[in-house]
């Protein structure tokens, strides 16, 4: 019996290794590149959302993005309708009151929710984007921001917000949860 507790001892250990890589292997990818960081806007009619920051050397440029849920604030029917509608709800304005959309904006789908994304310039320094889509009369109102040229900037946005930790947390914050 002696004799066999090293052996037994190894067998645990290889399991218990091979086990946690197991769990490594199959656990989803996080967005390990963006960090969560406070929400930095002053209070308002709405709850304080999430805000996430990714560097240049991440991201290609520096972004942040800026996401909540505004309950009860969509047209039940047809949801996000027009630009006017992201210009108006997509909080690029709590990032500056003076935001010039650069062209019309476009159909997106964003965790399995319909809307409308948009691009701004904020001061010909910075780029915005906005984002507003809808699940039932509920929706979700995405801001980023970047000093990036407008396409890197929505590039990285819209790869963050495709990440499994993020939709998981859409979508629960859409279902009041």
């Amino acid at each position: 019996m002696m004799r066999s507790w090293p052996v037994i001892a190894a067998m645990v250990l290889a399991l218990g290794g091979l086990s946690a890589l197991a769990g490594y292997e199959m656990a989803p990818p996080r967005a390990a590149q963006w960090r969560e960081i406070g929400w930095p806007f002053p209070r308002d009619g709405w709850p304080a959302g999430r805000a996430f920051r990714c560097g240049t050397a991440e991201c290609g440029t520096e972004v942040e993005v800026y996401l909540r849920s505004k309950l009860g604030f969509c047209n039940c029917d047809s949801g996000v309708a027009d630009d006017d509608e992201v210009d108006r709800v997509a909080d690029v304005d709590m990032i500056s009151p003076r935001f010039v959309p650069l062209k019309a904006g476009d159909i997106v789908r964003v965790a399995d929710m319909p809307g409308r994304i948009r691009v701004y310039d904020l001061d010909g320094h910075r780029t915005a984007i906005g984002i507003a889509v809808s699940h039932r009369c509920d929706l979700m109102a995405v801001a980023a921001q970047g000093r990036g040229d407008a396409a890197a900037v929505r590039r990285a946005t819209l790869k963050f917000l495709e990440s499994r930790e993020i939709r998981a947390s859409m979508i629960a914050a859409m279902e009041g949860r």
